[in-house]
This record gives structure tokens, C-alpha cells and sequence, in this order.
């Protein structure tokens, strides 16, 4: 099996742009799109949104999402304050495809984590199979009233 994933933490909202979530931040974004800029009736995108990008190959979503949270965590405050003050939805998104030609496959493995020394792994286990989020990551996604979408394509 063949699996693509990656992980983003966005921003976004129908009348507050990227370039003014970027200004209050402080933070340059990964990837931002503009309301409308494709179509403007109805609207295509439908919102402005900021957004902060990890598309490492061979890194758990566990790894993935530790390296966009600590981008993160200087401005969670802020990012609070954008989320109560003007309605902007925060969001953590993780998408995975799986059967994907141009994924990884198992053999793309970078080795043994000490974690899964303890365990065995059964034939056709891909290592990047499951993920788990650590009790400080949720602990401040909740304090930037964040969030949490997975996204998962077969």
C-alpha cells in the first residue's frame, strides 16, 4: 500500500484576508488563497484563508503536527484573539490518500522508532499507518479554540 499525507493548521474566514491574519500575526504563511479570486459569483474559494503547511515525506502525522504547532505556539494567543474578536475559524487538518501511486510505500520506511521496538509489526503494517496527538498539542489547539479535521481518501 501507498500512502500521501500531509498536515495544516489554516485560517480563514469570508472577510478577513491572509494578508491582514499575516499582519496580526506576525507569521508568513505556507500557503494563503483569496475569496473569489477564481470566481467571483458564487464566490470560488469561498474564503480568505492563512495557512501553515508540513508535507515532509517519510514523517508520522505525529511529526508532522509537532513541527506546525511549534510554529504555532509563539502566536496562539493571537491567533485566539483573531478567532473571538473577528469569527475566524481555526482549523488543524490532516489529509491522508491511501493506494496513492505517488505515496510512500512500506518498504520507504527510515527505520525502527524506539516506540515500535515494543512491538511487532505485522506483515503489511505501513509505518505510517495511525497517529496520535499528545496532551500538550490538544492542550494548545484548545487554547487557540482550534479545531481538529482529518481528511482520509481511499
Amino acid at each position: 500500500m501507498h500512502i500521501s499525507q500531509y498536515l495544516y493548521f489554516r485560517l480563514q474566514r469570508e472577510s478577513v484576508t491572509a494578508a491582514t491574519i499575516t499582519a496580526h500575526l506576525g507569521v508568513e504563511p505556507d500557503r494563503i488563497s483569496v475569496r473569489g479570486s477564481k470566481r467571483s459569483a458564487p464566490p470560488v474559494p469561498a474564503f480568505h484563508s492563512w495557512a501553515v503547511v508540513c508535507r515532509s515525506p517519510g514523517l508520522s502525522l505525529d511529526d508532522q503536527a509537532q513541527r506546525v504547532l511549534d510554529r504555532m505556539a509563539p502566536v496562539a494567543g493571537r491567533v485566539r484573539e483573531l478567532v473571538e474578536e473577528h469569527d475566524v475559524d481555526a482549523t488543524l487538518t490532516i489529509v491522508r490518500y491511501f493506494d496513492d501511486e505517488a505515496g510512500e510505500d512500506d518498504a520507504s520506511a527510515a527505520g525502527v522508532t524506539p516506540e515500535e521496538e515494543l512491538f511487532e509489526r505485522l506483515p503489511g503494517q505501513h509505518q505510517l499507518l495511525g497517529w496520535i496527538l499528545p496532551s500538550e498539542s490538544i492542550e494548545l489547539l484548545a487554547s487557540m479554540r482550534a479545531q481538529i479535521c482529518a481528511d482520509e481518501y481511499g
